[in-house]
């Protein structure tokens, strides 16, 4: 919609913020409401039938951790799941505010503000945004879960010949029901290789349960996996099926097996050999019909040498190995995972960036991605949601200062000019990021990048 047509509310403790808001904004919209105290939302939110609402972060009671314009997004979302909500904060807050936007929040804005960008940022957040919530019937829902998961795997960005590889072979596995283990360090997409395999097999239909064996503690192993019966122990109120029961006809995939007890691995060993699970409290058996697919950060052959993995177990789940190469080994495909997170990215946060400088991905294929594709997908999520211009450029990537690669001097001291600079002309426009902006050749958001790169 116009913003000319738009009612907006602004709650804000400030009243400079609020009369600064309004005399601005009274100019475009058709209605421009103000209010102090938040506890007033719930009242205006139900009442009002606001187009877009502009929250403060912050409030009296809660000065800076942001709690206090979590509880009133969260507040407003409930009454209304449709509301587009854009947050008010101050520089330091951008990690809250990139928190709030992915809490549901469709952007948010820095005080103070440039007027032209607080109200271009409205003008695209009523244009675009959330839309309205419609209720899916629960097999609908079931159907469009199956082919948006077919969707996202089939996504898998291999560009790179030891990825091709990679997935020509989970390809031809993929028809068969032998075992895969799935071997690469954290964040390289081991669960979505898993996905990739089932989505490929006859089983394409059925259940994928995936399970972090990391996370389930000793004591619920067996009831998590093999399931129980009622009375079974104390809290067992009711029969309940293990994973491996839901996994009936599909895959089970069993995340980080390397974390496993030698005495669990006895217990999923017995399991593995029979094909047979017995609920916890139960003496009847039930067969499976799944397929394993297992994965491990962990150098699994040390372990078996070292004997703290059971080699019998090792032979029972990789008859066939994948292994991931870790994205350092594979610059090739940066590009092309940058692009496809960006689309996504832009798409989700309805942010403008379309594009990826070349200077960009130079400065990425150079880095060393200690956490692989997870820690790329952040960085670009990131760099998305604080991003104003339509092209991202090298300054609008945050990554960790030379983490496990190598950096020439020359690059180390031009940054400490460059940081030395700012703190110089902070100091002496006495923090006045416009003046200071203007001393240094460059724009407001500019300098704060430059200042959220250097901490300042």
């Amino acid at each position: 919609m116009l913003l000319s047509e738009a009612k907006i509310l602004i709650i804000d403790d400030d009243v400079d913020v609020l009369s600064a808001a309004k005399l601005l904004l009274k100019r475009h919209a058709k209605t421009v409401d103000i209010e102090k105290n938040p506890q007033k939302l719930p009242f205006l939110v139900t009442n009002g039938d606001y187009n877009l609402i502009l929250l403060d972060m912050n409030f009296t009671r809660d000065v800076n951790s942001g709690r206090e314009g979590f509880h009133w997004l969260d507040r407003i979302l409930d009454i209304n799941p449709a509301a587009k909500v854009i947050m008010i904060t101050a520089y330091g807050d951008i990690e809250m505010a990139i928190r709030a936007i992915k809490a549901g929040a469709i952007d948010f804005v820095l005080k103070p503000w440039e007027n032209d960008k607080l109200l271009a940022t409205i003008g695209t957040a009523l244009e675009g945004g959330k839309d309205k919530v419609v209720p899916v019937p629960e097999e609908k829902a079931k159907d469009d879960n199956k082919k948006n998961n077919k969707a996202a795997v089939d996504t898998i960005v291999a560009t790179s010949d030891s990825m091709r590889q990679v997935l020509l072979t989970a390809e031809r596995v993929a028809s068969t029901d032998a075992n895969v283990l799935i071997l690469g360090e954290n964040g390289t997409g081991k669960t979505q290789l898993a996905k990739y395999v089932h989505q490929h097999s006859r089983r394409a239909d059925k259940p994928f349960v995936a399970v972090d064996l990391g996370a389930i503690s000793e004591t619920l192993f067996e009831s998590e996996l093999f399931g129980h019966v009622k009375g079974a122990f104390t809290d067992a109120k009711e029969d309940r099926a293990g994973r491996f029961e839901e996994a009936k006809g599909g895959t089970i995939f069993l995340d980080e097996i390397g974390n496993l007890t030698l005495s669990l691995q006895a217990k999923l060993l017995t399991v593995i050999q029979e094909r047979k699970v017995t609920r916890v409290g139960s003496n009847k058996p039930i067969a499976l019909d799944v397929r394993l697919i297992c994965a491990t950060n962990m150098n699994i052959e040390k372990m078996v040498t070292e004997k703290t993995f059971r080699q019998d177990l090792l032979y029972r789940i990789n008859t066939i190995e994948l292994e991931l190469p870790p994205l350092r080994d594979r610059p090739e495909d940066i590009s092309a995972l940058a692009d496809y997170y960006l689309k996504q990215y832009a798409r989700k946060y309805n942010r403008p960036v379309n594009d990826i400088s070349n200077a960009l991905v130079k400065k990425m294929q150079q880095y060393n991605w200690p956490g692989n594709i997870r820690e790329l997908q952040h960085a670009v999520e990131r760099a998305v949601i604080l991003s104003q211009e339509k092209t991202l450029q090298p300054d609008d990537l945050f990554l960790k200062s030379s983490a496990g690669q190598p950096a020439t001097a020359t690059g180390f001291d031009l940054e400490d000019m460059e940081k030395n600079m700012i703190i110089k002309a902070l100091k002496r426009f006495n923090g006045n990021i416009t003046d200071a902006a203007r001393e240094l050749g460059l724009s407001r958001a500019a300098l704060y990048r430059r200042m959220e790169k250097y901490g300042l």
